[in-house]
Formats: C-alpha cells, sequence, structure tokens
C-alpha cells in the first residue's frame, strides 16, 4: 500500500518550485540582485547539503571516496566542454564576455528538472525506510525547492531566453520531483550509484556557479547589494540544512 504523504509532499515541493520560479519572473528586472542569491544558494547547497550526503554515504557504502570526486571533475567539465566547444560560437574575442547562448540556459534547467526529479526519488525512498526518515527528507527538499524554481529562471533569462520559455521549463523542473516520488513506487536507487550522481551534479553546480551565474551578477551592476544577495542565499541554505 503506498504512503500519502509521499504524493502530499511532492505536491508541496511542486508549488515550492512554481513560486522560487513566479519571484525570479517577476523580479527580472533586478536580475542582478536574484543572481547574486542564486550564486550563494548553489555555492551553500554543494557546501552544505551534498557534500555532507556525499560522506556519509560514502561511509555507508564503504565506497573510496575519491569515485565520487572524480565523478565531481567529470560533472565540471562536461559543462564546460559542452559550452566551450559547441555553444559559443566563432566570434571576436572581446565579444566573449557578453555572448550567451539560449542553449546553455536549456542545458542547465534540464540539469536542475533532473536533479528535482532525484529529490522526488528521494522523498518516495524516504518513507521506504520509515514515516519518520521520510518527513525529514521530504521537510528538507520542500525548503530548497523555492530556491531551485529560483535558479532554473535566473538561468533561462541570464542565457537571452524569453519568459515564456522560462516558465515552461519551471513547469518541468516543478513537475520533475512529482515524477520521481511517484517513480519509487516502482524502483529502487542503490547508494553506491547515488553517490556518483551526487559527485556529478556537484561538479555541474560548481561550475555554472563560479563560470556563469557570478560573473554575470557583477557584469553590470556590481554593488554591495549583489554581494550581501550572495551572503543572504548562503545562510539561507546554511540554516535549512542545520535545521531540517
Amino acid at each position: 500500500m503506498t504512503n500519502p504523504l509521499i504524493l502530499f509532499f511532492a505536491a508541496l515541493s511542486f508549488i515550492s518550485t512554481f513560486m522560487g520560479g513566479l519571484v525570479g519572473l517577476k523580479y527580472k528586472s533586478k536580475l542582478n540582485l536574484i543572481l547574486g542569491f542564486t550564486a550563494g544558494v548553489l555555492l551553500a547547497v554543494v557546501a552544505f547539503d551534498i557534500f555532507p550526503e556525499m560522506i556519509q554515504l560514502t561511509q555507508e557504502v564503504k565506497i573510496d571516496p575519491i569515485n565520487p570526486m572524480i565523478t565531481l571533475v567529470i560533472g565540471f567539465m562536461v559543462f564546460h566542454i559542452f559550452e566551450k566547444l559547441f555553444l559559443i560560437h566563432y566570434s571576436q574575442e572581446e565579444l566573449y564576455g557578453s555572448h550567451k547562448h539560449p542553449l546553455v540556459g536549456v542545458a542547465s534547467a534540464l540539469a536542475l528538472a533532473g536533479h528535482s526529479f532525484l529529490d522526488g526519488i528521494g522523498i518516495g525512498l524516504g518513507f521506504q525506510v520509515s514515516a519518520s526518515f521520510g518527513i525529514i527528507i521530504a521537510i528538507a527538499v520542500v525548503a530548497h525547492d523555492f530556491s531551485d524554481g529560483l535558479n532554473t529562471v535566473s538561468l533561462m533569462l541570464i542565457h537571452k531566453n524569453t519568459s515564456q520559455k522560462a516558465f515552461l521549463f519551471l513547469a518541468i523542473d516543478a513537475l520533475a520531483p512529482v515524477l520521481g516520488a511517484i517513480s519509487t513506487y516502482f524502483f529502487s536507487v542503490p547508494d553506491a550509484i547515488m553517490v556518483l550522481y551526487l559527485g556529478f551534479f556537484a561538479g555541474f553546480l560548481l561550475y555554472i556557479c563560479a563560470s556563469d551565474i557570478l560573473p554575470e551578477a557583477h557584469s553590470e551592476h556590481s554593488s554591495w547589494k549583489t554581494i550581501a544577495m550572495t551572503v543572504l542565499g548562503i545562510l539561507l541554505i546554511f540554516t535549512v540544512t542545520r535545521f531540517t
């Protein structure tokens, strides 16, 4: 018999993701501040959420810690190569700083949707362990899904996608955890595979944070307000991960 709480928390994650994205769309005129906040969120997610989970899983499954670090480097380099070799057109060197490609935003949004799908899997598998464990996992997922929606919209907009297209990929991202949660009725994911995925996704997040989001946030409107928003994003995720 399926636990109805799985679908309940999956629905909450949908709402949380959608609300975060709508905030990003409504206040896109202040995109530099949103991007500063987004960069802080992504950095903190890697440091305070993904890395601790990786450490715990490597201990539980007794896997060599170097393995997820290898996939982290692979994740970083795959997106770097994808962006630099296939998406940056040949143009004058002085134009590279302002050159953006919508497909980079699409690829980023799809990667975040993939992570959201696995967030939903995390909810479902948590309830397979026990109701109390599932609730803890679900609260953590719902809490940071707001920033997932915000990140999806921000990445689409900074790469010159339209608001309508950003909304479409926001909807995909919002549906992803729901589908992930439902899928756990049919299969499970071994921890040995999950820890490798976490390394890969951490590399992806570090790349887009350092290479795309932070430089863009400070390209035209660099100020103490942007830096403050980055710090705020870090503190938010730190608080969420410590108390959920």
